[in-house]
């Protein structure tokens, strides 16, 4: 039988110091790469590894090695690494480009960033996951930025925007199944009472982007010219993840298929889709080496009772069926901070969730779906999580500078708030509705 974790609030100092580290010392300085993530994080873990002297040190080691290890995390590095290689190869053979300029020269300049954003969610429903979607987007954002006057922080936040759409929202996506299964509710039912809360939030977001680019077109040059066979790769991973295929088996086809017209084209030799595909491996290494050692820190974190005081915390100001749902968000929100991963926010706050939801008579999808939007809300925003520092990698600028233009994120927790406070829609409400 597990042995139950007793909630410390010191427990959270490693996660604290993290968060001082990487973000306070670009606020100082005005420099957000002054302070590297990964020194940020060894330092954390180092403290980490220092506390709970009940627990001897080969055991905090192997709980680090664990929390690194865990499939979710290793399945991310796996996709981060694919999703390198693709880009490379995409690039290497013209395919970024022409993908660019075909858009370019068919939509005017303030529908290219909407076009993006809606792209996004398309591909993020169809995948399943964000992640996926933003490296598989990413360089065609930045594309645009670099022959347009938009700016590139822009373009990486209406990418991320449409990522977290999906995320929310696609009946294949890992966090949405959390939900549904902690919950015990139906994935159409889920699906049916999230959709009604943010269709506002997507719609306004279209709209916000619209506005920011309107007069994009003023810098563009006059002529576009593109390959439409180089746009072949980039449509194959779209038509695929429509399909619903299964994004590891997108990104090797993509990887082979561009790798395929490069070579035919006469635009590369096989070492240089060789030397590509190991470019875009080694782009990656650093982003890779961050969700481990961050997977390894919470889970140390978790042993030491961090996550389980915030847990008991939040549950016990709940005296209501109102409260109940902000406590909910609360929950996720708060060990999403944490943990800077959506679906292990999930997996931890849903079986409180789960008791909160039966207490005060809420209902089923109701509460999968607070736990779905609150913690896609914190995932599109916190600076350390996967898909921010994926479009920053991407866009070699620092993942603060795209937190402002991610208005999806911030708009799903308005419209989650303004849900509880006006309990919208009313058949989600309660189990007897």
């Amino acid at each position: 039988m597990e042995q139950q974790i007793k909630g410390n609030a010191w427990a959270l100092l490693p996660f604290a110091i993290f968060i001082l580290l990487f973000i306070g010392s670009g606020i100082l300085t005005g420099d957000f790469y002054k302070m590297p993530v990964l020194v940020a994080l060894f330092i954390a873990i180092a403290v980490a590894l220092m506390m709970n002297r009940k627990t001897d040190f080969q055991t905090k080691i192997t709980q680090l090695t664990e929390g690194g290890g865990h499939p979710n995390i290793i399945l991310m590095v796996v996709i981060f690494l694919l999703a390198g290689a693709f880009a490379k190869v995409a690039e290497g053979v013209g395919a970024v480009d022409s993908t660019v300029n075909l858009g370019l020269s068919f939509l005017p300049g303030s529908l290219l960033i909407v076009g993006l954003f809606v792209i996004a969610c398309f591909i993020s429903v169809s995948m399943g996951t964000s992640v996926g979607t933003i490296v598989a987007l990413a360089p065609v954002g930045l594309g645009i930025a670099e022959q347009t006057d938009v700016n590139v922080a822009l373009t990486m936040g209406a990418v991320i925007s449409g990522a977290m759409f999906g995320d929310n929202l696609s009946v294949i996506s890992d966090t949405t199944i959390a939900a549904v299964r902690t919950q015990g509710t139906e994935m159409k039912e889920k699906f049916r009472a999230n959709f009604f809360i943010v269709l506002p939030a997507a719609i306004i977001t279209a709209i916000i982007f619209f506005i920011l680019t309107a007069d994009a077109s003023s810098a563009m040059q006059n002529e576009h010219p593109y390959n439409l066979i180089k746009v072949l790769p980039y449509l194959a991973v779209l038509l695929f993840a429509i399909a619903g295929v299964n994004v590891i088996y997108v990104l090797l086809g993509g990887i082979l298929f561009a790798g395929i017209v490069g070579l035919i084209l006469g635009e590369i030799s096989m070492m240089d889709y060789i030397t590509l595909i190991g470019d875009g491996f080694v782009s990656m290494q650093n982003l890779a080496m961050i969700a481990i050692l961050l997977g390894g820190l919470v889970e140390l974190i978790k042993q030491n009772g961090g996550i389980e005081f915030l847990l008991q915390s939040i549950s016990k100001r709940i005296n209501n069926d109102r409260g109940g749902e902000l406590g909910i968000a609360g929950l996720v929100s708060t060990v999403n901070f944490s943990t800077a991963n959506n679906t292990i926010a999930i997996i931890t706050a849903g079986p409180l969730a789960k008791q909160i939801s039966d207490r005060f008579d809420i209902a089923p999808r109701r509460s999968a779906s607070m736990l779905d939007i609150f913690g896609s809300t914190v995932q599109g925003l916190i600076p350390y999580g996967a898909q921010m520092l994926a479009v920053a990698g991407v866009a070699s600028i620092s993942p603060i500078a795209v937190v402002p233009y991610c208005f999806y994120p911030m708009l799903i927790g308005i419209s989650g708030l303004l849900a509880i406070a006006f309990r919208f829609p009313r058949f989600t409400i309660t189990k007897k509705d």
